[in-house]
């Protein structure tokens, strides 16, 4: 494999991406989210991308503006699309044998992409898409719900419970807010949905079973979209092996489809 650094300007910044090398007419653009560096949590997308790289795909990730080794102003995602469209426009640049080109984002980079109707992209990977509205908004009920199914079938949590170490007023207010009706979609998550309404190619939405931010996103998505694939016993970042196995085949799988499918 051959990994390489490079530098290319976004609206008077510069920022900084990697190349991991490969021949194919296809290739992966790794979007970062949240306040990550272009190696992912744990060096997860680094590690990813090394192994598409190694079954023959170009990966090309990158730093945002003000994040990592990428200098100007930084913004959240809904303020991204620039970023992304300068990446993908030196993913061209640096692999020029290209002819699609697969992005793939976690959380609010997969939001990003969703809202920029899938940034000229020919397909999207988006695992883990982040729908709230700001980071003090209230879980939703179907999240407290499964918050809580697991802990009272957890033994020791009982314990905790009966041995009073946990306080039964802030308990019972929990269980009240878990119970209430679900409440209709925040504007992030229809806004989401209306960005790749008219996405032409194909979309994978990947989900960890264990990871709030991935139920939240069920709670506020269409229940029968056929294009939702849930890892079991997966966490938000993909961390566990059998997890890092199941994202990079499905990734792969996408990568691997014919334009048409």
């Amino acid at each position: 494999m051959n990994r390489r650094h490079v530098a290319f300007a976004c609206e008077g910044a510069t920022l900084i991406g990697t190349v991991d090398g490969a021949d194919a007419a296809t290739g992966l653009l790794l979007v970062t989210g949240g306040n990550e560096l272009r190696s992912g949590a744990w060096g997860g997308q680094a590690e990813l991308a090394a192994r598409i790289a190694a079954a023959g795909f170009p990966v090309f990730r990158f730093d945002r503006r003000g994040m990592g080794d990428s200098d100007g102003p930084p913004d959240d995602f809904r303020a991204s699309g620039p970023d992304i469209a300068a990446a993908l426009a030196e993913f061209r640049r640096q692999c020029p044998a290209l002819t699609r080109i697969i992005g793939f984002g976690n959380c609010d980079a997969a939001s990003a992409l969703m809202l920029a109707g899938g940034a000229r992209l020919d397909g999207l990977v988006l695992s883990n898409p982040w729908t709230i509205e700001s980071d003090d908004a209230p879980p939703p009920p179907a999240v407290l719900r499964g918050h809580y199914g697991r802990r009272l079938r957890d033994p020791a949590a009982l314990m905790r419970v009966l041995g009073g170490k946990v306080s039964l007023r802030k308990l019972a207010a929990s269980l009240r807010d878990a119970l209430r009706p679900a409440s209709p979609p925040s504007s992030l998550a229809q806004d989401m949905a209306a960005g790749i309404a008219d996405f032409t190619g194909p979309i994978a939405i990947l989900l960890a079973e264990r990871d709030r931010t991935a139920k939240a996103f069920q709670a506020a998505w269409n229940k029968s979209d056929g294009r939702i694939r849930v890892c079991a016993n997966a966490t938000h970042g993909f961390v566990e092996p059998q997890a890092r196995a199941w994202l990079a085949d499905q990734v792969l799988a996408i990568l691997r489809a014919s334009p048409a499918s």
